[in-house]
């Protein structure tokens, strides 16, 4: 493996997988008023963050004819004969079993059955399945992508919290936008590959006008912990930024000065969501805990 190492970790999107820990790990912060405990902060990290690259392992097996066929994936280990089959898969099921037991014993069951749900809506039903079934496929699939602060919250509290969703579904929003703005840009990769993303089968200004919409409703859908008492002002201001900045790029897209701004909405898309999320923790320990003590403990159901 030491002679592959970097294939290995290339088989694991790191920047992908990067901002979903990213997510988690704010996710623990937000969950109690003060630090969150050592143990579910170090095991809680590694297990999701080894589910997450397990996830992104098996994508690249699934995806393998694909990946021949995409410029832009064409030189992943796969792809290019540098791994085979059998080592992407071996190192696929050793990081996601290896992940399950350190979520289990070491943080809690529940985080481990929603981080395996994670990992199967990803791997398995997205990538699988409804990548190649449907245009809205990164819509239904996307709360896959959505889950990793839900799993951070849990794995300091042991429990689900409203809160902890309202964080699931600003990705889950996000995701549509986010990713269009890509396909818009890959389009001619994903009709060589066959893949039904939305510009290839309801084409570009379709797909235009769907991001806009998507914003609009991110900007709304971010307002839901000001508007809970979740967070104050320091977040709602940010946010409200944030979102005028995503708002603008959106509606820039609809007429793009060239074809890469695309591109640029993509990677704004990406700081946006780790802002926001900065913007989040620092209003929670700027402003302080505007909730009552304990809320983090309180389950849903």
């Amino acid at each position: 493996m030491s002679a592959h190492l970097r294939e290995y970790l290339q088989l694991t999107k790191p920047r992908v997988v990067a901002l979903l820990v990213f997510c988690a790990v704010i996710g623990m912060f937000l969950a109690v008023p003060a630090l969150p405990p050592w143990r579910a902060l170090v095991f809680g990290t590694l297990g999701i963050w080894m589910a997450s690259g397990s996830a992104a392992a098996f994508n690249h097996l699934i995806d393998e004819r694909i990946d021949k066929l995409m410029a832009r994936t064409a030189r992943r280990p796969l792809a290019t004969g540098a791994l085979s089959p059998r080592q992407v898969l071996g190192f696929a099921l050793a990081l996601g079993i290896a992940s399950m037991l350190i979520l289990a014993l070491l943080v809690n069951p529940l985080t481990a059955l929603l981080t395996f749900g994670g990992l199967i809506g990803y791997a398995l039903v997205y990538t699988a399945y409804l990548k190649r079934a449907t245009p809205q496929n990164i819509v239904i699939g996307g709360l896959a992508g959505a889950i990793p602060p839900v799993l951070g919250w849990t794995a300091v509290t042991g429990h689900l919290h409203p809160y902890a969703l309202q964080l699931c579904l600003i990705i889950f929003v996000w995701t549509p936008p986010h990713f269009w703005a890509l396909a818009i840009f890959r389009r001619d990769d994903y009709a060589r590959a066959e893949v039904p993303m939305l510009p290839v089968t309801h084409g570009v200004a379709y797909t235009r006008w769907q991001v806009l919409f998507y914003t609009v409703l991110l900007l709304v859908v971010t307002m839901l912990p000001a508007l809970t008492g979740f967070s104050g002002a320091v977040y709602l201001g940010g946010a409200l930024v944030l979102g005028g900045g995503f708002l603008y790029y959106a509606v820039r897209l609809m007429r793009p000065p060239d074809e890469f701004f695309a591109m640029r909405v993509f990677k704004y898309s990406v700081l946006y969501l780790m802002a926001l999320f900065a913007f989040l923790l620092a209003d929670h320990w700027l402003v302080g805990p505007l909730l009552k003590p304990g809320f983090a403990l309180a389950p849903v159901g």
